[in-house]
């Protein structure tokens, strides 16, 4: 799980590109923007960005938004919660998590090597759908004996089902608010906490 300090995307795919702004601002002529919607590659992070002028998007087109600057994006607008995606965006988004967890195999694998307990009740593993106290267990004896290689490798000596699927159904359930804790995502704390 990550710690509160603050984190910036450097990557970001694209969900939706809304070329005339958000349906809710066009009858605000005067309000509206040209918006890409994102999610970054590091944190999960939704965004909306904004383009530069004359240019054209394509859903789950990679783009750089870092310090570094970007030929495509003006700058962040900044963090969005899930229910503020397009249908569009919200379609996409599983596919591009995949294609993020493909992409990043490592990264994952490394979840599975070492997750560790939440409390003495909890352990992250149990977090993800589908791995209950049994499944959790094989996975720790099976890490014991060798770290697990690749996906293949987990689903080889554990039963698991695919862990890249297990992964996007987490992330989905984080982004949806529908358990206190964060694994793969990260929110800024709310001045009220």
């Amino acid at each position: 799980m990550y710690s509160t300090t603050r984190r910036f995307e450097e990557i970001a795919y694209v969900l939706d590109y809304l070329p005339q702004g958000r349906p809710a601002e066009m009858r605000m002529t005067y309000q509206r923007e040209e918006l890409v919607q994102a999610v970054g590659e590091s944190f999960f992070t939704l965004l909306e960005l904004i383009p530069r002028r004359d240019t054209q998007f394509s859903p789950r087109e990679r783009l750089t938004i870092g310090k570094n600057g970007s030929d495509k994006i003006d700058h962040v607008k900044g963090r969005i919660q899930y229910g503020d995606l397009t249908a569009s965006a919200r379609n996409e988004l599983p596919f591009v998590i995949e294609n993020i967890i493909s992409a990043g195999e490592a990264r994952f694998v490394r979840f599975f090597n070492t997750a560790g307990p939440i409390t003495t009740r909890l352990h992250q593993l149990q977090l993800l759908p589908g791995i209950g106290k049994k499944t959790m267990w094989e996975i720790l004896d099976e890490r014991k004996k060798k770290p697990f290689s690749s996906f293949e490798d987990l689903v080889q000596r554990v039963r698991i089902q695919d862990p890249r699927k297990v992964i996007v159904k987490r992330i989905l359930m984080e982004f949806q608010n529908e358990d206190k804790y964060q694994v793969f995502t990260w929110k800024p704390k709310s001045p009220q906490q």
